[in-house]
């Protein structure tokens, strides 16, 4: 049976709702628009994994996880608890498998939890269908969007390739969520910086160039980055 887009007004007040089939491009310019609203890439993620249930074919529950080399699962957003009691338990297990596949394909899915040996997991939380989709993969990190349902064998390829496409739109989305929350950082620590090097003049009575050089002087014997060791000066400076 086709996906029907139901959603709660409270949540995507702009998404489309889909009587008959399927209106995938208005959707996914609508989900597009929602993801690149949002001022953060942790929010970026939480908009992600609620859209994920409405948008991608059987989804019931949605997560997005992170996976580093030799490392634990975090759980990064979740729809509900039981995600993150799932995604929580696949620690040091078998099932860690099904993540590493994604190392090297862009597509991992659970058919049916009760028939396939191992997902006693998620068999237990009463989750039979699975499907993980890589969002970002570098040498050592790996960021996952999964989707889970309580009916076995729920994402066929359709599933699958809306699920593709939905992950490529959440990608450009948290790509641009970071740029922006970089650069809002630089800009905060420059004025951070600019604010201690005009401390450090008035206090030593020198010019910005001996300033900046002594605040870098003192980051590099206290070990500590330039930003934070600005921070603490002009914290120190306006509780004088």
């Amino acid at each position: 049976m086709p996906k029907r887009f139901v959603v709660a007004a409270s949540e995507f007040p702009d998404l489309p709702r889909f009587p008959v089939g399927f209106e995938l491009a208005d959707a996914l310019t609508v989900a597009s628009q929602q993801l690149h609203e949002t001022p953060t890439p942790h929010s970026t993620l939480r908009t992600a994994v609620r859209l994920a249930v409405h948008l991608m074919p059987g989804a019931e529950h949605a997560g997005v996880s992170v996976l580093e080399r030799g490392s634990r699962l975090r759980t990064l957003a979740w729809t509900d608890e039981v995600v993150r009691s799932a995604e929580a338990r696949h620690t040091g297990r078998e099932q860690h498998g099904h993540w590493e596949r994604l190392w090297n394909s862009p597509v991992a899915r659970i058919g049916d939890s009760d028939a396939d040996d191992g997902w006693d997991v998620l068999s237990a939380l009463g989750l039979r269908s699975a499907l993980s989709l890589r969002l970002r993969a570098d040498r050592r990190r790996l960021t996952v969007l999964t989707a889970y349902a309580r009916k076995p064998d729920v994402f066929d390829e359709d599933a699958t390739r809306i699920g593709r496409l939905f992950t490529a739109h959440v990608s450009i989305a948290l790509d641009s969520a970071t740029v922006r929350e970089q650069l809002t950082e630089a800009m905060h620590t420059r004025d951070l910086i600019g604010q201690a090097t005009g401390i450090l003049m008035e206090r030593q009575g020198i010019d910005a160039a001996a300033a900046f050089e002594s605040l870098v002087r003192a980051s590099q014997r206290e070990n500590v980055k330039l930003r934070d060791l600005a921070r603490r000066i002009v914290g120190t400076h306006n509780t004088a």
